[in-house]
């Protein structure tokens, strides 16, 4: 199985000369080098955007989470299925969209304020978030209740289904005083309990007990006896380690609705999972393309945060194509951090007298903008 894609977004001031460096493929190997381009944004004060800054650390987590959700979603209800093939975003492969990201200016207006595109974006993405995630448990739902039901179907004698093993002739029906149980008694016990069933509270109809049914566990039979007794019997039975079928009661109706039961159930888990999977995919794309447009915001107020207004900053992605993408980055994440630890100051070295508003940004400081994204 290929690597999940590995990506570093980085932001630099223009007159670092960053593209030229930045194609000396930082941390050795091969890679790919994108311009990650940034709109410019309503911006009224830094003070405003150090307060924005939090929360859009704090939403970057969260719908790097959703997206990872949605592929969990997706690789458990279709487990044989490569979701490379359906990592899609608006039509195109994941890699494709970041390489070639641009703002999408019909849906997240510029006119509107940083904070209103925060919330705008953010709140759509996880609205589609808990569809899925509800869509999900409909769908568990719905599977647990068809694997009970083929149990029922082709299980052994003491859980199935006994539509189409029991008659009608096999019971007393519309009786004031008598009822019939059906018992299911391992092979191992059948000469016991047919030699002490009567006995086992008072008023069990003598030589009642009928064979309906047997399979290589269990045996099937019926006994008759008082109403007044069905509950004395039942539990004297289970300390015999026979299993009364206290979940059954014979009824042309019940019956009915047991012979519809797996269908149902079968055609509802089919249904559910179509629906899962449909919604997943939607979401992938819709929520993931939520997340880049988090990520660059982020990547821009932090920008004008660490290099001041006006905004003079180029942005890039750099995809990591090797065999061991993780341990490239890290590589290249060292490398550039040395070419351009010089932004920092003399502060950056010695920890202290950073930007009044860049040391607040991370808690992590680095000297310019950069994220590391692994995508799901």
């Amino acid at each position: 199985m290929d690597q999940p894609p590995q990506y570093l977004l980085v932001s630099l001031p223009q007159s670092a000369n960053s593209r030229a460096t930045l194609e000396l493929q930082p941390g050795g190997g091969p890679q790919l080098l994108s311009e990650f381009k940034l709109p410019d944004f309503q911006i009224k004060t830094l003070d405003q955007l150090v307060q924005i800054s939090e929360e859009l650390a704090k939403i970057d987590s969260t719908l790097g989470a959703s997206v990872a959700k949605v592929v969990d979603v997706l690789s458990n209800v279709e487990p044989n299925r490569l979701f490379a093939e359906t990592r899609q975003v608006n039509k195109r492969p994941v890699t494709n969209y970041i390489e070639s990201f641009s703002w999408n200016t019909s849906k997240y207006r510029l006119d509107k304020s940083i904070k209103e595109l925060v919330d705008l974006i953010s709140q759509e993405a996880l609205l589609l978030d808990n569809d899925v995630r509800q869509s999900y448990q409909q769908y568990q739902t719905a599977k647990s209740n068809f694997a009970a039901a083929d149990r029922k179907r082709n299980g052994d004698l003491s859980i199935r289904s006994l539509h189409d093993i029991v008659k009608p002739e096999q019971f007393v029906l519309d009786s004031e005083y008598l009822t019939t149980i059906v018992v299911a008694v391992p092979k191992s016990s059948v000469a016991e309990f047919k030699k002490t069933y009567e006995k086992l509270t008072e008023f069990v109809i003598p030589r009642s007990a009928q064979n309906i049914a047997q399979d290589s566990e269990w045996t099937l039979f019926t006994v008759t006896l008082f109403k007044k007794y069905q509950n004395e019997f039942i539990t004297a039975a289970r300390e015999q380690k026979w299993h009364p079928r206290t979940d059954f009661t014979y009824s042309e109706e019940n019956l009915n609705e047991l012979r519809k039961e797996f269908d149902l159930t079968r055609a509802t888990e089919a249904k559910t999972k179509n629906d899962v999977i449909r919604l997943a995919k939607t979401a992938y794309s819709e929520i993931f393309s939520s997340w880049f447009h988090i990520k660059a915001i982020r990547i821009y107020v932090e920008s004008v945060l660490r290099y001041g207004l006006p905004p003079q900053f180029d942005s890039y992605s750099i995809r990591f194509v090797s065999n061991n993408p993780e341990q490239q980055l890290q590589k290249a994440k060292k490398e550039l951090i040395n070419k351009f630890g010089y932004l920092g100051g003399d502060g950056f070295s010695q920890g202290n007298n950073l930007h009044e508003y860049a040391s607040l940004v991370d808690s992590e400081y680095e000297p310019f903008v950069l994220y590391s994204v692994e995508i799901v």
